[in-house]
């Protein structure tokens, strides 16, 4: 579990309030925050909205987002709005959304010359049960890619093509938070934090190079990580 700050806490509820309270933080300081999609961080991003109603000194970026419209019912970015930005009295500084519509390619190279050299300060990370952070697939050759910006081809369902961060601008963040809940999340959760690395599990590449890397789990999900 080298790297890796494990926080663990009760059930799924208690984990979005606590990955809320660090949202607010983010509110508060100010910077680069990065969102993911996912059940856990949505009910995350609604604590946070009451907790932190405003956001004037945050850009909102995405770690990985869709092909689909911003208004799909599978877009990272839509669901951040309707649980976050829509409920929040002062928005971002500014909102960078990836272009899922406009292809993979298209919208990659959109996305990493608005990235630029920005500094991210927060990063979201969900973990999938076989082991995948954003759109970083297990043993997918995006895992060895340097660019910051990649087009990318789904893992699983939904079975569009996708854009993501890659591992290095991953780990280019001050602060990495991954979040994962439920039984399902327990050997994932397990290959990434006490095993060692591997690209059959792309989570356990994703660790800050100069900042914290931190993993909040509920019970289930920590089951079989070592006491």
């Amino acid at each position: 579990m080298s790297g890796v700050e494990l926080v663990v806490v009760e059930d799924e509820k208690e984990l979005a309030a606590v990955v809320a309270a660090r949202l607010a933080r983010a509110a508060e300081e100010g910077g680069s925050v990065v969102l993911t999609g996912g059940k856990t961080p949505e009910q995350a991003y609604k604590e946070a909205a009451k907790r932190a109603p405003d956001w004037s000194k945050v850009d909102v970026w995405w770690g990985d987002e869709r092909c689909v419209a911003p208004d799909d019912d599978n877009s990272n970015y839509g669901m951040a709005k309707r649980a976050l930005l829509d409920r929040l009295d002062t928005g971002p500084r500014a909102v960078h959304r990836i272009e899922g519509e406009l292809g993979k390619d298209e919208a990659a190279a959109r996305y990493e010359t608005e990235l630029g050299d920005t500094q991210l300060d927060l990063v979201l990370l969900g973990v999938g049960p076989d082991g995948h952070v954003a759109s970083l697939f297990p043993d997918a050759p995006t895992l060895r890619q340097r660019k910051k910006v990649l087009p990318a081809e789904a893992g699983l369902e939904p079975f569009v093509d996708r854009v993501t961060l890659s591992v290095p601008a991953l780990r280019s963040a001050k602060e990495i938070v991954f979040v994962l809940a439920g039984e399902g999340k327990a050997d994932a959760a397990a290959r990434a934090f006490a095993a060692e690395p591997s690209q059959d599990t792309p989570a356990s590449l994703v660790r800050a190079t100069g900042g914290r890397t931190v993993a909040i789990l509920d019970r289930a999900a920590a089951a079989k990580l070592p006491a």
